[in-house]
């Protein structure tokens, strides 16, 4: 999994709150089991006037030009914001898979789903929870200033828009290590290859009918 530092990047400004996992991702998208190609249809009901599914191509479908998404200003957005509890509803992790497939590389809310905050961390995006004040003033920014940017910096616990205005947030620590180091929870088990390899030849000694065909 690719480290999370500091990173920079173009806000989205999803001004809602309960956004659910069907809205992030409908239901008819949960065909497979591949982590990849999923950012085509991130807000899919929201983002296309017309139907589709797994086998419509996407290009042929028409954009909704009032949602947020299809906005220019937004085309290359990494970071978006939102309101309160982000990710409720299923608990599939292909909505995570959604916006990660997008490039979305943060998320900023109040509150999340436990279990879309949790597969977050599982697939390199980081949840940020910042008091609701300070989303409401992140949100006043974008209305102010076109495609605003902001750094989120996992090293330090911080968000800032430029040098002026900083806010601090907190994280788990044993998961701000896991996203610093790129670890998910195959590679951590990974790194303990040698242990699980000297474990596993002791019991071909001690229990050999483990091992008989």
């Amino acid at each position: 999994m690719e480290k999370f530092l500091s990173h920079t990047g173009t806000v989205l400004p999803f001004d809602r709150s309960n956004v659910d996992t069907d809205a992030i991702l409908p239901k008819q998208y949960l065909k497979s089991i591949s982590k990849f190609g999923f950012g085509d249809w991130l807000f899919d009901d929201l983002r296309y006037l017309d139907p589709g599914d797994v086998r419509t191509d996407t290009k042929t479908r028409r954009p909704n030009p009032d949602f947020v998404l299809n906005n220019p200003l937004y085309t290359d957005a990494s970071i978006l914001i939102a309101r309160e509890n982000f990710g409720c509803g299923s608990s599939r992790e292909h909505a995570v898979w959604a916006l990660k497939g997008y490039g979305i590389k943060a998320v900023i809310a109040p509150s999340f789903a436990d279990i879309f905050y949790n597969n977050c961390f599982k697939n390199g995006v980081l949840p940020v929870v910042l008091p609701s004040d300070v989303v409401d003033k992140l949100f006043k920014l974008t209305a102010q200033h076109d495609a605003i940017q902001l750094t989120v910096d996992l090293e330090n616990c911080k968000v800032s828009y430029g040098t002026e205005h900083s806010w601090s947030f907190t994280v788990d620590e044993s998961r701000r290590q896991n996203l610093l180091q790129g670890h998910d929870e195959i590679s951590i088990t990974l790194l303990q290859k040698g242990a699980i390899q000297g474990f596993e030849d002791q019991l071909k000694t001690t229990e050999k009918w483990l091992f008989s065909n």
